[in-house]
């Protein structure tokens, strides 16, 4: 995890998300203090436990937004889940400890890419010379191959060989003849100058296994004996005709699998997801109990099943058992029809840090639209770029465009930032379905906004479907 101020945090996420000033730093504080605990001596360490986060505002005001940023510039293992997927025990759907589980995974990926990174210079050179074998294959090689299936009596010592190879990469040895060695030469330097990048190549690699998300715990046991039963085995290889470049990207992947060990990544990711994960709960008003709704037991029940997992306790994973004390839970929710009180008491203290998001008003919508490092006007443009179209935007264009995103959502549903979505597609449907044509020069001012929204918005039966 990176070491950074609160303020720090806060710069990184103004850079994406407009306003939201308490939320950003809320969750700065937050992070902060996961990195101040880390300081401490191992005694009082066990003792400080994060500060879980409430976000309480409208759909479409950045809480997710602000809790996927703030992760992956952490480079902190995420996860965002609903809180309605989940059921009580006994009742069919995901079990709750899944959530941990989902977070290990992503730790898992994060370590194994730190981990290849590390051995990615010794991965290069083993995948180039794998690629330059293919490309220069030994033909005597194949000659003396081809003899031993004429006539060759069977010998258990070559079987054993034969299948120690197929374990170790599906290649048998072979001694190089200096005209060999040459060539194999001047073709490794001919793919590290990238001259061969779009030559096709033919190249030999292991099969990959389908990576399955369990439903639960029993599922998970049967998906474990599969891979023992498995690991018995003789490795799978695949043959794949690829270009250059593929074929050094996906053999410099597999060689560094081979170099890096696999369980120091487990407790690696382990130890990472247990110091350093935020699990992102959405939803969390629609488990809430809210007068006498007929759901409510269910729910309540879900709330029971949670709170263990966000008060702290230990869970089983495929890679070995994780606590959950000192993972970060940050709750999210609308409570329109709800308050955080409906929630049970005991998972209400388990979230001890209350942040209300604003509604967006028209100036926001104006900032969304063009101040962001990847601002939606910046995307369009992009886009239409590809297709030698440029586009301009005028200020009382854009002026207009949030109007009419302000108009929409308190008149139909308030959607947010998301509304920005169907305005700009809106606005430019016919621009990009005759961009791929001809190349030209566009600009858009608050006239050509209105000639495409104004009957729309208008029309407030026809705006439920279209905007």
């Amino acid at each position: 995890m990176k070491n950074f101020s609160p303020r720090q945090i806060v710069a990184e996420l103004d850079r994406y998300i407009v306003g939201q000033k308490q939320a950003k730093r809320a969750v700065a504080v937050a992070m902060r203090n996961r990195e101040r605990r880390l300081k401490l001596d191992d005694e009082m360490q066990e003792e400080v436990k994060p500060k879980n986060l409430l976000m309480i505002g409208p759909t479409g005001v950045g809480k997710t937004e602000i809790a996927r940023r703030l992760a992956k510039y952490s480079q902190a293992p995420f996860v965002k889940v609903e809180a309605t997927k989940y059921t009580e025990v006994g009742y069919v759907g995901r079990d709750v400890e899944s959530m941990v589980r989902d977070l290990v995974e992503n730790a898992i990926r994060i370590v194994r890419q730190q981990m290849h990174e590390e051995v990615a210079e010794t991965a290069e050179a083993r995948a180039i010379e794998r690629v330059a074998k293919a490309l220069v294959p030994n033909k005597a090689k194949k000659a003396k191959k081809e003899a031993h299936k004429e006539g060759m009596p069977f010998d258990m010592q070559s079987l054993f060989k034969q299948l120690t190879q197929a374990e170790e990469g599906g290649e048998e040895e072979e001694v190089e003849s200096e005209e060999l060695a040459s060539n194999r030469r001047a073709i490794r330097q001919q793919i590290r100058d990238h001259k061969l990048d779009k030559h096709e190549v033919t190249i030999k690699m292991q099969e990959q296994k389908v990576q399955l998300t369990s439903l639960n715990p029993a599922m998970e046991q049967m998906m474990e004996m599969q891979d023992s039963i498995n690991s018995l085995k003789p490795k799978k290889f695949i043959e794949r005709t690829v270009t250059v470049k593929e074929a050094v990207e996906l053999l410099t992947d597999e060689e560094a699998d081979k170099l890096v060990n696999q369980d120091d990544i487990h407790q690696k990711a382990l130890k990472l997801a247990q110091e350093s994960g935020i699990i992102f709960i959405d939803e969390m008003d629609k488990i809430a109990m809210s007068g006498r709704d007929s759901g409510q037991v269910s729910r309540q029940g879900v709330q029971r099943d949670i709170l263990p997992i966000v008060e702290g306790s230990q869970v089983q994973t495929k890679y070995g058992i994780i606590a959950t004390d000192h993972i970060l839970f940050i709750g999210s929710g609308a409570f329109h029809e709800c308050k955080p009180s409906d929630l049970i008491p005991e998972l209400q203290g388990r979230f001890p840090i209350r942040v209300h998001l604003d509604d967006l008003v028209e100036a926001d919508f104006v900032n969304i639209l063009t101040q962001p490092k990847n601002a939606l006007l910046k995307q369009y443009q992009a886009l239409l770029a590809t297709e030698m179209v440029e586009v301009s935007f005028t200020e009382d264009a854009i002026q207009r465009m949030a109007y009419y995103a302000v108009t929409l959502n308190r008149e139909t549903d308030n959607i947010g930032a998301r509304r920005l979505h169907t305005i700009l597609e809106t606005v430019l449907e016919e621009l990009l379905f005759e961009a791929a044509d001809a190349p030209m020069k566009v600009e858009i001012n608050q006239k050509y906004v209105d000639d495409r929204l104004a009957d729309k918005v208008n029309n407030t039966d026809l705006s439920h479907y279209i905007l």
